[in-house]
């Protein structure tokens, strides 16, 4: 799933970058700069074809119809948050409380009854925050896993964004695009020491603990119920979106048991397919690169 910088699996057409180790554009062949597997993806037979890339502009349109169908975020009154100190930039890194008072509110619970909700939530405790140490999956854990991708799969968002995959020339049926899911989010690897500690779902949703400070830990959900529990302290906002409705986004600095998360950043009430569906369209569409 990860491109190589040496290779143009998935970069067929972009523009020139001289960060770029070597190219994948049409011009590159007469600047004889092209990546070596540049004719296997991108000749006019190759499979990263440019019919088959995925420009900007689309990108840009598949996020918004992806906003416009996520028909589980939560509506105006579903919560209240209390953002309460904006940091200035010299005081995000200094770990001072100057929010006295939650984040959260309010948050309407019925919310978690939904079937990607509930069985998103289910998989937030399956795991241990300290990398370096190996993770252990239990039979219950992997059924988790199936039933979360399950019900995300049988929402509009994903279908479209299974639709829009397949078209170009991506996936070829449906069970072949949540095997590529499954080991994009739940496949294991290694964050520190070599030991299998890590995965996709682990380090955005669930949060990790890297070198005594939070890595990761961008879901709202999880925060919500961490600092319900009263083992998340949230400190203070370095961005507020200006958005009116949901999904909003929150740049904030928190604690997590004592460890600190200097510069986080999340969307507030959308539906965990939502993101799910999102960040999966910004790896498959930009693998390997900002």
């Amino acid at each position: 799933l990860y491109t190589a910088p040496d290779s143009c699996e998935g970069r067929c057409g972009e523009p020139f970058s001289e960060e770029d180790e070597c190219h994948c554009h049409p011009e590159c062949e007469g600047h004889h700069n092209c990546c070596e597997d540049y004719e296997r993806h991108c000749g006019p037979d190759g499979f990263s074809s440019s019919r088959g890339s995925i420009t900007d502009q689309e990108l840009l349109e598949l996020s918004e119809q992806l906003y416009g169908a996520d028909h589980n975020k939560a509506r105006p009154g579903d919560i209240a948050i209390n953002p309460q100190h904006l940091a200035g930039p010299d005081e995000t890194g200094d770990k001072q409380d100057r929010s006295p008072q939650p984040l959260y509110k309010y948050v309407n619970e019925e919310l978690f009854s939904k079937p990607t909700y509930a069985s998103f939530i289910k998989l937030l405790d399956n795991y241990q925050r300290a990398t370096g140490r190996e993770e252990e999956v239990t039979a219950e854990e992997l059924r988790e896993q199936e039933r979360f991708l399950e019900e995300v799969m049988k929402t509009e968002l994903m279908k479209k964004l299974f639709v829009f995959l397949q078209g170009k020339n991506r996936y070829s049926s449906e069970q072949e695009f949540l095997g590529d899911l499954k080991e994009m989010w739940f496949g294991l690897y290694s964050r520190g020491d070599g030991e299998r500690d890590s995965s996709g779902f682990e380090h955005v949703f669930s949060g990790e603990v890297k070198k005594g400070k939070v890595s990761g830990f961008h879901n709202w959900i999880r925060f919500y119920l961490l600092e319900k529990q009263g083992v998340v302290n949230y400190f203070s906002h370095n961005f507020n979106g200006p958005w009116d409705t949901f999904p909003d986004v929150l740049g904030l600095q928190f604690s997590w048991d004592g460890f600190y998360k200097e510069v986080g950043s999340a969307f507030i009430g959308c539906s965990p397919e939502f993101e799910f569906g999102l960040y999966s369209l910004c790896f498959l569409a930009r693998p390997g690169r900002a």
